[in-house]
């Protein structure tokens, strides 16, 4: 049988842990119509895309430095820094949202190299 103490140290270790920031890869894409892009010729589509991955990149990276010192915050002071400040989940989640829809609109126009790399 686990003594109490040891049962509420496990306890709050898990609940911290949970409560740290996404990375990046395991946010879900926020629903965006392709019919945003509906209209728009293949050269403007290139650059909605070109647009949409930076914007991708940028947020994924911001919430990378997030996680990353939720980690380090955690493991010094039993707080995730994220909690206090925030994180970068649903600009991940939205960027992610259009770059999929970027791509459908790609691939319904017969755009050439429409999938995302």
């Amino acid at each position: 049988m686990i003594s109490k103490s040891k049962w509420v140290l496990v306890t709050t270790s898990v609940a911290l842990l949970a409560a740290c920031a996404s990375r990046p890869e395991s946010i879900s894409a926020s629903f965006v119509s392709h019919e945003k892009y509906a209209g728009r010729d293949c050269t403007q589509l290139g650059l909605d895309m070109s647009n949409a991955r930076a914007e991708l990149q940028k947020f994924s990276s911001m919430q990378d430095t997030k996680a990353n010192i939720d980690a380090a915050t955690v493991f010094f002071a039993l707080v995730p820094a994220s909690k206090l400040s925030g994180d970068h989940a649903g600009d991940v989640a939205k960027w992610k949202g259009e770059v999929e829809a970027v791509d459908t609109a790609s691939t319904k126009a017969g755009c050439k190299n429409a999938r995302p790399t």
